[in-house]
């Protein structure tokens, strides 16, 4: 290996910038490279960073004016607030009447939550004056507060449609304690086809959205002022108080302006297509200061070379320690599960022949987990399988006990009606698939429930139905029979008294997510439930561990008390 590519060389490197090139900047380059920052500081100031801040209160107000036009985007609003300003609302039948306050207290609100969290209100006010208020805080409106008066209102009309920006004030409108100092922007809603006016939609910005943009950027002036004016000289944010007479000064386009006593000089940017004006006011004073700063450099030089020393020992020890962090950051993915990055390696020294160790090891690690992955899926669809098989063994000992039952008696009419029952279920059985619609299992169990009928007459009485939504919902076949069957034989059989199961299966919302419940109960005898977690049958356990293969996070309920009766509840994630 050459030594310029080794390890070695780069500490040499090391030294080299730590002890040598620290000595040069402190003895001839530190009193230049102050004079360059200090010009490229001002250079920053007139241009790159105005002109961001001008982007960025541009970018708020556009934001602000997109939420007035919210009625034009969404056909309901603009119905709703038509029925409204022309008094259809009262004489409109129910069905409009919904579809209104859907609109106006549903669908509006959603729009404030999509926009930006200073955007703290909505205000509708109908040409008729019914005002409708949407805050973040849930907010009332004042009562008996004459909209149509304010100013607002009036500007908003007088500008046709096109939105106007009001300056700082406090929400009068609204009820309570929440009223809050805000900056807005209004508009003038009309008919699309008729041009009629129909409201004016106002929205609330708190007054600390310029300050949020303001914060953090850094002029290297304590004593600057930064201010925003609309182009009517109207001021949207100061970050001092300033006099009316500064104010004109400032709007007027002056160089320089006195602000208590203080010269300051005026830097100044328009922001398109508003033409407002964003205006920082620099401090001559503190301008001329920074000049003396050189010559207080050279007299502490010893200790500002030995603080430039440790910040390049630092950043140039960083150098070596990068890669080495490069690594651990993404040996914490492959910890998390993440194989999908890789180092990138580039040279032929010690760290990047690492380094391509390192991806190799993650790519072959990668290769053994997926093979490995796809002989456990293999594995649980053949547990799947083998699962479902187990099942209808166990409900055919059942039918055919009944079978013998009835050819004893020597009922043969029913012994032939149950039989033609069986053929029908066990042709659907016959279906070489692990899955079923809700219909289909609904209609399975029906036949089911109709052959077991006929052994109990009159003492077992059905009702099996499921909601239309959930037809097509897929289950794993032959999943609800063994629940059904436990209640015929545990629950039913043996009591003496009439009994009832219903089986049901709705929709349902859960923690923001959807579920298909399935509820199976009967009043039968019941049992204890304690007990039957200790001694489980069959058909249960089965079905239990195949709701598990077929939906990890669906759930199953069972609760039963017995002279009461049992209900089993199923809960299955979908969407997933």
């Amino acid at each position: 290996m050459k030594f310029t590519y080794s390890l070695r060389f780069k500490l040499t490197i090391l030294y080299f910038f730590i002890i040598v090139v620290p000595v040069l900047i402190i003895a001839i380059a530190m009193p230049r490279y102050y004079q360059y920052l200090l010009a490229k500081e001002t250079k920053k100031l007139t241009a790159h960073t105005l002109t961001s801040l001008s982007n960025n209160v541009q970018s708020y107000l556009d934001e602000l004016s997109r939420v007035t036009i919210t009625p034009y985007l969404n056909e309901d609003i603009l119905s709703a607030i038509s029925n409204v300003s022309t008094n259809n609302y009262e004489t409109a039948d129910p069905s409009t009447q919904l579809a209104v306050n859907r609109a106006l207290y549903n669908t509006l609100p959603k729009y404030l939550d999509f926009t930006r969290e200073e955007v703290q209100s909505i205000l509708l006010v109908t040409t008729n004056g019914a005002p409708f208020l949407q805050t973040r805080f849930k907010d009332n409106v004042a009562s008996n507060y004459d909209f149509t008066s304010q100013d607002w209102y009036k500007r908003a009309q007088e500008n046709d449609g096109k939105v106007v920006f009001i300056p700082p004030h406090f929400q009068q409108y609204i009820e309570g304690k929440n009223q809050k100092k805000v900056i807005s922007a209004a508009r003038l809603i009309r008919d699309p086809i008729s041009q009629k006016p129909l409201a004016v939609l106002m929205a609330d910005a708190d007054n600390s959205a310029f300050e949020k943009i303001f914060r953090g950027i850094d002029f290297n002036h304590e004593s600057s002022i930064m201010t925003v004016m609309n182009n009517q000289g109207e001021l949207f944010f100061s970050s001092k108080n300033l006099t009316d007479p500064i104010k004109k000064d400032i709007f007027s386009n002056k160089k320089e302006v006195q602000v208590n006593g203080h010269s300051y000089t005026i830097v100044s940017q328009l922001i398109q297509p508003e033409n407002w004006k964003i205006v920082v006011l620099l401090s001559k004073e503190e301008l001329a200061a920074k000049t003396l700063l050189p010559f207080i450099i050279g007299s502490i030089f010893a200790c500002i070379g030995l603080i430039v020393t440790f910040l390049l020992f630092y950043f140039l020890s960083n150098w070596i320690i990068r890669p080495f962090k490069d690594m651990v950051q993404i040996m914490e993915k492959v910890e998390k599960g993440n194989f999908d990055v890789h180092l990138a390696s580039q040279g032929t020294d010690e760290i990047a022949q690492l380094k391509k160790a390192f991806n190799s090891m993650i790519f072959q690690i990668n290769d053994l987990i997926n093979r490995e992955y796809r002989a456990v899926l293999n594995e649980r669809n053949a547990e799947f399988k083998a699962l479902q098989s187990q099942i209808h063994p166990h409900f055919l000992y059942n039918t055919l006990n009944g079978f013998i039952g009835l050819n004893r008696i020597g009922d043969k009419k029913t012994l032939e009606q149950a039989i033609l029952s069986l053929s029908s279920m066990l042709r659907y059985n016959l279906h070489h698939t692990n899955k079923a619609t809700i219909a289909d299992e609904f209609s399975f169990l029906k036949q089911y429930c109709l052959l077991q009928k006929l052994r109990f007459q009159d003492r077992m009485e059905v009702d099996i139905y499921y909601e239309e939504d959930t037809a097509n919902l897929m289950i794993p076949k032959l999943l609800l029979q063994p629940f059904v069957e436990n209640s015929i034989i545990h629950g039913i059989e043996p009591s003496e008294h009439f009994c009832k199961i219903t089986i049901s299966a709705q929709l349902i919302e859960k923690e923001t997510n959807q579920y298909l419940k399935i509820i199976i109960s009967d009043n039968g005898l019941g049992f204890d439930v304690n007990k039957m977690k200790e001694k489980q049958s069959i058909g249960l356990s089965n079905s239990q561990e195949r709701l598990k293969l077929f939906q990890p996070e669906s759930l199953l309920l069972l609760n039963s008390e017995i002279g009461v009766g049992t209900t089993i509840t199923l809960e299955i994630l979908q969407g997933e």
